[in-house]
């Protein structure tokens, strides 16, 4: 099916380990956006998530399944998704959790400001945006490795690390997907710094982002802090290129 003004429209739901989330997830998206495809990309969850999700592609012709071998990281099983919304001829491919954190009650804020733009995130940290269930420690990590990332890449994206997102079609072609190499929680900021970087236009909507109440969170301390630690090692290489191609154009 087909959304006024944007073609064909797919979100992509990765999931590892979301048995006690995905159908109750995916209901609400179907509720919230009867016109949208769902397509979810699952890891070989070992608690029989890729199971429940052939039961709800079984009963419902707008809801896929992309089954991969192991677990590969965030990054990868959009990239896996991507390929396949693309080659299936979608107009618009979004982002969203399956843990709920993600509300489909919003993506429609996200579908009105496509209008105007190449990508566009639901953003927690612009003015009207909000996290529910947060610790303290957790916000200010995320909200200054979000000033990290702006002072680091130069962008002015408030929540570059945000999963929850629509891509245009175009979008996703000009940024060259096969050579995008981040597979983890950097993955986020890489497509945010690759469609600044084509000139696209991206646009940050206010969202209410909710910790997950069902299931165990894939983000800790740990991970958070290595995610960091992947977004310098990326974010320097990355400046250290554009350098690179600035004195080139001006040899």
């Amino acid at each position: 099916m087909s959304i006024d003004g944007l073609g064909r429209v797919v979100v992509v739901v990765p999931t590892y380990d979301e048995a006690l989330n995905l159908e109750w997830i995916v209901a609400r998206l179907r509720r919230a956006q009867p016109g949208i495809d769902v397509l979810v990309v699952d890891d070989d969850s070992p608690d029989g998530t890729g199971r429940i999700a052939d039961e709800l592609a079984a009963a419902d012709p707008q809801v896929n399944v992309l089954h991969r071998a192991a677990k590969g990281g965030l990054g990868a099983a959009y990239l896996h998704g991507f390929a396949h919304a693309l080659a299936e001829g979608y107009d618009v491919i979004g982002e969203m959790d399956a843990d709920g954190s993600h509300q489909p009650e919003q993506l429609h804020l996200l579908l009105s400001a496509l209008a105007d733009a190449d990508l566009v995130i639901g953003s927690r940290w612009v003015p009207g945006g909000s996290v529910v269930n947060w610790p303290l420690s957790r916000e200010l990590l995320s909200r200054g490795g979000n000033i990290y990332v702006r002072l680091l890449l130069g962008v002015t994206v408030r929540d570059a690390t945000a999963g929850f997102r629509l891509f245009r079609r175009a979008t996703l072609e000009k940024i060259d997907l096969a050579s995008v190499r981040s597979t983890g929680y950097v993955f986020q900021t890489d497509m945010v710094a690759r469609t600044l970087t084509a000139g696209l236009t991206v646009r940050e909507v206010p969202i209410e982002f909710v910790e997950r109440v069902r299931g165990d969170s894939k983000m800790s301390g740990a991970v958070a802090t290595e995610s960091l630690k992947r977004i310098t090692a990326w974010g320097l290489r990355e400046r250290r290129d554009r350098a690179v191609r600035a004195l080139r154009r001006h040899r």
